[in-house]
């Protein structure tokens, strides 16, 4: 099958800050319980409130309810969100695509992903499909992960041996986790008591409890409804949907004792800001932790200013303003490319300089669309 190719190299050709940028706002939410139940609504939210220092990140990890992810869950909870707000306003949700957050991160941080040795999601493959409304004009991509890939490159991580004296792999996914548990209140702090925020350190850690904000966002001229994980919010959310909400979100780093560790820091920035920028969380809190998982410092991060940072204080090592030039010309491309049904790969290989698009199936949309979405967009005007 003939393939269409997207060059990212190379980079500079992205330069300038001209792309125009519609803030993210949410127009809907989900939540998934510690059963992982899906819910309509906010029930899953939580409050940031600091942890106690130093924080051992060790503690309950032999009771860590660790979510298996490696069920193909589409875009399903997604799009059951959208039939529900088309629903209620009795509008369709117009956009040019439809996506989990994390795919947009893996676009975003393309142009950077491989630098001097240093290589963040490197790799990936996504499946894409084109839906087409029978009477109204204009369609719409779906873009979801492709969840065989993602399992294999797992378990790749997973037999990684990592160098004497650091910690594995599993270890210190927990200590994100973990970290996450110590920073969050499940109501707001005036109801909460003393007893309740003291007793963080030994409430059991599971990960199948989510709330996921959905968003109305465009990056030049593509319109996006975005889908993706919020930690917690600062205060509360705001009466008016128009105002911007203060998420926040949550992370750990080793603690920087030198040059390199300074430059691995800013490589992670770069992940930080695009995960935290199409959300609309302007908000990162960064837990520094010792080599055995202990945070001895919290520092509070402007997601807006880590790219001016990282160029006037940092190694200069990427350009938020390139990553999002990219994103602008290649969802733009995109869209020309991807105009049928039928089945579409969209493919990163390790290491290379451009992103691949060919159709894996000629007609349908295979498990990327619920039977429930078609049969509502397809009634629907």
């Amino acid at each position: 099958m003939s393939r269409a190719t997207f060059a990212i190299q190379p980079v500079n050709r992205f330069g300038g800050s001209n792309t125009t940028i519609r803030r993210p706002r949410e127009i809907a939410c989900f939540s998934y319980d510690g059963e992982r139940r899906f819910t309509l609504g906010d029930s899953s939210m939580q409050y940031y409130y600091p942890p106690d220092l130093p924080a051992d990140l060790n503690i309950g990890f032999d009771t860590f309810e660790k979510l298996d992810d490696s069920a193909d869950e589409h875009l399903d909870a997604l799009l059951d969100t959208l039939i529900a707000l088309e629903r209620d306003t009795a509008k369709k949700c117009e956009a040019d695509i439809v996506t989990w957050r994390g795919m947009m991160t893996k676009i975003l941080t393309a142009p950077f992903d491989m630098m001097n040795g240093f290589v963040i999601d490197d790799d990936f493959e996504m499946n894409a499909t084109c839906f087409q409304h029978p009477v109204l004009t204009g369609h719409i991509s779906f873009i979801e992960e492709n969840n065989a890939y993602k399992n294999a490159q797992k378990e790749i991580q997973r037999n990684q041996r990592m160098p004497p004296g650091m910690a594995s792999q599993e270890m210190m996914m927990y200590w994100g986790y973990k970290f996450e548990v110590l920073s969050v209140l499940r109501q707001p702090w005036d109801p909460t008591t003393r007893a309740e925020i003291e007793g963080r350190q030994n409430q059991v850690v599971n990960n199948s409890a989510q709330y996921c904000s959905v968003v109305k966002t465009g990056i030049g001229s593509t319109r996006m409804v975005l889908g993706g994980e919020v930690d917690a919010v600062w205060d509360c959310k705001p009466e008016r949907k128009e105002d911007p909400i203060h998420w926040v979100e949550l992370k750990t780093s080793a603690e920087i004792r030198n040059e390199r560790d300074m430059f691995k820091y800013e490589r992670k920035l770069l992940k930080f800001w695009a995960q935290s920028f199409l959300l609309g969380v302007p908000t990162i809190i960064v837990g520094f932790r010792d080599q055995q998982g202990i945070v001895h410092r919290i520092e509070e991060v402007d997601t807006a200013s880590i790219p001016s940072k990282v160029k006037k204080v940092g190694k200069n090592s990427w350009d938020g303003n390139i990553c999002i030039n990219f994103a602008a010309a290649f969802l733009e491309w995109l869209k020309e490319t991807i105009q049928q049904d039928g089945i579409w790969r969209i493919r990163k290989l390790e290491k290379s300089p451009i992103i691949e698009v060919f159709k894996v199936e000629e007609s349908g949309h295979g498990d990327i669309l619920s039977p429930a979405f078609t049969t509502w967009r397809s009634t629907t005007s």
